[in-house]
């Protein structure tokens, strides 16, 4: 790869890294369902205007009518679903922690996968699955924070965000197929929007979010959904999916490190452990080779 796709993959696994800290700086002003609205409704409506001023065009018809179950269900699973639940999680437990544990998705998106007969289980795939249980259990069980009730609700809360994430990729990719990736963004985010309005209009804040909440929310909204799938888009033409899917590793990385950094979360050996645990099943499943990584043995 060329510098520059280097550079756009560390923007990428940077401000996908934030959106964990904007959530957790937002949520508790917004609510995890009115936040989460006002990001998926707003970054539609940017992609769209990017869309309109760029002229980009696309040979396969919307069919709207048709279709529109199928754009819900998407927007569902890919964006209303799991983000509501990672910003509940985020109530409870660090932006660190939250993003690690979203780093699961593509354990969850192989077990999906098989059970809906698009990929088999491989023998390395089941030792990546079974490494990330572990994983998860160092994660929660030496991480910084005493175990609790709420604790344990919201890790469930944010792993049942990688499951939503597992299901509506595999569906997106059976149901979208042919749709260019931006138009299929829009009418994710579109649906989710659709999905999120009756819930948001009925927990809208009673108190006028803080300065601080709302420049969060824009930033989550231009950042780290706007911003980051035109480069994801960008990434996906320039180097092929198979190296864009190496931000699984960035984002928990930045997501820590600004948490660490800006929020001053604490840290603990079974943070890190954890992290580097889940990040080599993650490996195992995805069955990821890193160029220029020669085989030493």
């Amino acid at each position: 790869m060329k510098s520059i796709h280097y550079l756009a993959l560390a923007l990428l696994g940077a401000i996908w890294g934030a959106s964990f800290l904007f959530i957790g700086v937002a949520v508790k002003d917004f609510g995890p369902l009115s936040l989460m609205f006002f990001r998926v409704f707003g970054a539609g409506m940017v992609l769209l205007l990017f869309v309109l001023l760029t002229r980009r065009r696309t040979n396969q018809r919307f069919n709207v009518r048709k279709n529109w179950p199928k754009y819900l269900l998407v927007g569902l699973l890919n964006s209303a679903l799991p983000f509501s639940l990672i910003a509940f999680s985020e109530l409870h437990i660090t932006v660190s922690l939250a993003a690690i544990l979203n780093s699961t998705t593509p354990l969850f998106t192989a077990v999906i996968a098989a059970l809906w007969g698009s990929e088999s289980l491989s023998r390395a795939k089941i030792c990546g699955i079974l490494l990330g249980v572990v994983g998860v259990s160092i994660l929660v069980g030496g991480g910084p924070i005493g175990l609790s009730s709420k604790l344990l609700l919201s890790v469930l809360a944010s792993l049942f965000a990688a499951l939503s994430y597992g299901m509506g990729t595999v569906y997106a990719s059976k149901n979208l197929k042919g749709l260019p990736a931006i138009y299929a963004s829009i009418v994710q985010l579109v649906g989710a929007s659709i999905v999120l309005s009756p819930a948001a209009a009925l927990t809208m804040p009673k108190i006028f979010p803080s300065t601080l909440a709302i420049l969060s929310l824009l930033a989550l909204m231009l950042l780290s959904t706007s911003l980051a799938y035109l480069l994801y888009f960008f990434l996906l033409e320039q180097v092929g999916p198979t190296r864009t899917s190496s931000v699984t590793f960035l984002v928990p990385v930045f997501g820590t490190f600004w948490g660490i950094l800006l929020l001053k979360e604490p840290v603990s050996l079974g943070l890190f452990l954890g992290m580097l645990v889940i990040f080599a099943s993650i490996g195992l499943v995805t069955g990821m080779k890193f160029p220029g990584l020669k085989r030493s043995l």
